[in-house]
């Protein structure tokens, strides 16, 4: 696959079969992942797979719990906005993500694959989301959708370390729990605001120098 295709349509994948993912692509994934910059080369990092029923059984309830508190807490003000005005672009959106998110928490035990990622001596994540997002870049170039989320070692660290078997006094903090599957729907590219709305140069607000309207993938032929 094209490195750009794979960066341009990496997106979050919530919906998926409940097919699993061979070995062989789960190895590709976490080989990919490992290959990532690693500050001072520590690689101190730790993944860890979830494909087991009965762990993802226990682990479901945590995860629609935390989800919920989410939507009651830094959602909760988006969300009400939305609500008020459901015609609006930025509600439609909003609601749209909020029912992809929660379709991922109401079916999280039919999701073959779960990958936790553990860091230690890394607080800004400067190593270990890298790692993640090549492992989702690879997982794109197999056909497998993905999806981050921190909310279980944000709401239940201490129940979901000891669900896993984390050791809880090593210093081990939870970066992220990233879903895997097949997707139901369709691959694309995900829509933001245009770089020149976003980006600057050499000071804030300063302009940037040009405009990019449109993707820039696919090119033009």
């Amino acid at each position: 696959m094209d490195v750009y295709e794979a960066l341009y349509t990496t997106r979050a994948m919530r919906r998926v079969r409940p097919e699993p993912i061979p070995d062989e692509v789960q190895a590709k994934i976490l080989d990919a992942a490992i290959r990532a910059p690693s500050g001072g080369n520590t690689q101190n990092w730790r993944f860890l797979l979830v494909d087991d029923a009965a762990v993802k059984a226990r682990l479901g309830p945590l995860y629609r719990d935390a989800m919920r508190r989410l939507w009651a807490t830094a959602y909760a003000e988006r969300i009400a906005a939305a609500q008020a005005s459901p015609g609006d672009p930025a509600s439609v959106s909003l609601v749209r993500i909020v029912k992809s998110a929660q379709h991922l928490a109401d079916h999280f035990e039919q999701i073959p694959l779960f990958l936790c990622a553990f860091t230690r001596n890394d607080s800004s994540g400067g190593s270990i989301f890298p790692a993640i997002w090549s492992a989702q870049l690879a997982a794109r170039a197999e056909g497998v959708g993905s999806a981050l989320t921190t909310i279980l070692g944000t709401f239940h660290k201490s129940a979901t370390f000891e669900i896993l078997g984390v050791p809880a006094d090593r210093g081990w903090d939870m970066a992220c729990c990233v879903s895997f599957g097949y997707p139901t729907g369709k691959w694309g590219i995900a829509a933001r605001h245009p770089v020149h709305e976003v980006a600057y140069r050499n000071s804030w607000g300063g302009d940037l120098g040009y405009e990019i309207s449109e993707p820039l993938w696919p090119s033009a032929t």
